[in-house]
This record gives structure tokens, sequence and C-alpha cells, in this order.
């Protein structure tokens, strides 16, 4: 092979690394969402803290991965990681009430249940802790004979009826109801949060407020909205209160 052949095949090769390496770094880049500075390990100082994102190549809309980064005043960087999504945000409340805001960020799914994901992590004293968020209210539901449905809260024990009529057209021509009994047992569809949020509960102190969503044979089709109410004690979530509301059509 001639030296300037060489040489060309060598450029050319070096020209088409650069350009992979490229794609990459393209492929995969950062964004960042928000950003706020406070003190949120106690030494009176502020930190940096930043929510970032890198989305999906096809679709910018999703991010494929999720974190926030803190640049604490310690020098030293943090990372929270968090699941995929079409949104996410973040605000900084005291949640466990040890008197240094904590990190609580939020992801929309993007599905048609609107589910939204939510994390809670404490840096107080540069000690990085999960202080996790409440479970969604665990209940059972289903449908009963005569067009009506029921919910039961299994932290209560209470029960919900709920009376369907107004839709019973719409569930014959599905075939759910044959001359109002149900042609098999088919239970409710419980969905997790759609919302999850700082609340002030009856003591002055922040608990957290979380709505599901229960529907009937879509998630088009609402039957209730579950609110519950959580207060943080002794490094625990415990219940406080559950609603339940039927969903106005």
């Amino acid at each position: 092979m001639k030296k300037e052949t060489l040489l060309a095949f060598v450029s050319l090769l070096l020209l088409s690394m650069t350009t992979v390496v490229y794609a990459v770094e393209e492929k995969n880049k950062t964004i960042t969402i928000s950003e706020q500075k406070a003190d949120i390990t106690g030494d009176g100082k502020l930190e940096t803290i930043l929510l970032k994102g890198v989305p999906y190549q096809d679709d910018e809309n999703f991010l494929k991965e999720i974190y926030i980064d803190v640049k604490a005043s310690n020098a030293k960087n943090y990372t929270i990681p968090m699941e995929s999504g079409a949104k996410a945000s973040f605000q900084l409340v005291d949640m466990n009430n040890d008197g240094v805001k904590d990190v609580f960020a939020t992801v929309q799914t993007g599905g048609s249940g609107g589910i939204v994901l939510s994390f809670l992590h404490s840096l107080k004293g540069f000690v990085h802790t999960d202080l996790t968020v409440p479970e969604p209210v665990e209940m059972e539901s289903r449908f009963l004979n005569d067009y009506q449905a029921e919910i039961k809260i299994k932290e209560t024990g209470k029960t919900y009826h709920f009376d369907l009529n107004e839709r019973k057209l719409y569930y014959k021509k599905l075939g759910l109801y044959y001359k109002g009994k149900l042609n098999e047992p088919t239970e409710l569809m419980v969905n997790s949060y759609s919302s999850l949020k700082p609340v002030e509960l009856a003591d002055g102190k922040l608990g957290l407020k979380g709505v599901q969503r229960v529907a009937g044979i879509a998630n088009a089709d609402t039957i209730a909205f579950v609110e519950s109410t959580w207060g943080y004690l002794n490094g625990k979530w415990n219940l406080v209160q559950v609603e339940v509301k039927k969903a106005e059509n």
C-alpha cells in the first residue's frame, strides 16, 4: 500500500471514530430540567440541587434516565436516581420534621393511567437517606349484580358501595352484564397514585396526600377516587385518614 493511500485510510478511520463518539454523546445527551439552591444538609450553607434527565433518541418527550445531582457544601456530589418517565419535578420540604429540608421529587409516567412515581430523600448531616413514600392504599374492589360496585379499604375495614345504573347500557353493550347479572366475577381497576403532594396536617406538621383512581372496565371508566393522608412518625409513614369519593360523570 502506498504511503499516500495509507495516510488517507488512517485519516478516514479517525474521522469515523470521532463521528461515532460524537453520535454516542448526542444520543445520551443529558439535560438540566430545573435547579434550586438551598441548605439541605443542615450546616447553614447552600447546596445546588439539579434535576437532570436523558431523553430517548426517538422521542424527546420521554426521559429514559432521570436523576437529581446535588453539589453539596462539603465539595462532594450526591446522586438521587429515579425512574424513567415523561415529566419530572422536585421541591424542597421538611417531610420528616427534623428541621432540615428534604428532596421530594415526582415523575409522571405518561401512561393512560396518569400514574406518578414519587421519591423522598434526606441529606441531613451529609448522610444520604431514602425516606421512601407511603405505599398506595390497599383495597379490594369488584362489580356486583344489578349494576353495583364496592370498594373495601383493607387498612380501615370500611366498605363503600356505588350505584352504576347510569352506565348500564354501556356495560350491557360490552357484555359485562346480562339482565342485571354479572357474566363473570370482575374486579375493578385500582391504580397507584395519580397525585402525591405535601399537605399541612392538623398538628401543623407536613404530611402527604395521595389520590388513587379506581376504574371499571377501562381507565376512562372512572368509578371513584381514594384520597389518603399520611403522617411521618418514628421513621415510617402512618395513615391518618382515607376518603372515598364517587367520580362525577
